[in-house]
């Protein structure tokens, strides 16, 4: 793997933690907001965006690598949600939900690595 590809990698793997966020809090402004809203329909358009940054680097990168070697890079979503949901839209980050992402994180390079 060279630098170039790592840099993809990561590239898409942020893109996706991005618009996860960004679409969670779009959905949470739309209660007090409305769907109308101008900043509910910017955190749309830049969540989907984001995704879809995502999407085609993903498939991009699957032209190149198999997917038993990216899948392990996206389990590391869930640890990256987790903390940046817990920083960014302040949500609570317990004991149970640390020790079930690292789980489930370390269950996907497991069954990668077989």
């Amino acid at each position: 793997m060279t630098l170039w590809s790592f840099v993809l990698i990561l590239i898409s793997l942020i893109a996706f933690v991005a618009g996860q966020l960004l679409l969670k809090h779009a959905m949470e402004s739309t209660t007090a907001n409305g769907f109308r809203n101008a900043k509910v329909i910017s955190l749309l358009s830049c969540g989907t965006s984001c995704m879809t940054i995502s999407f085609f680097l993903t498939l991009g990168l699957l032209q190149h690598f198999d997917l038993s070697y990216l899948y392990p890079f996206q389990g590391l979503s869930v640890i990256f949600i987790s903390v940046a949901a817990a920083v960014v839209l302040r949500e609570k980050l317990t004991l149970q939900l640390t020790i079930g992402a690292l789980l489930i994180s370390a269950g996907i390079v497991l069954v990668s690595l077989s």
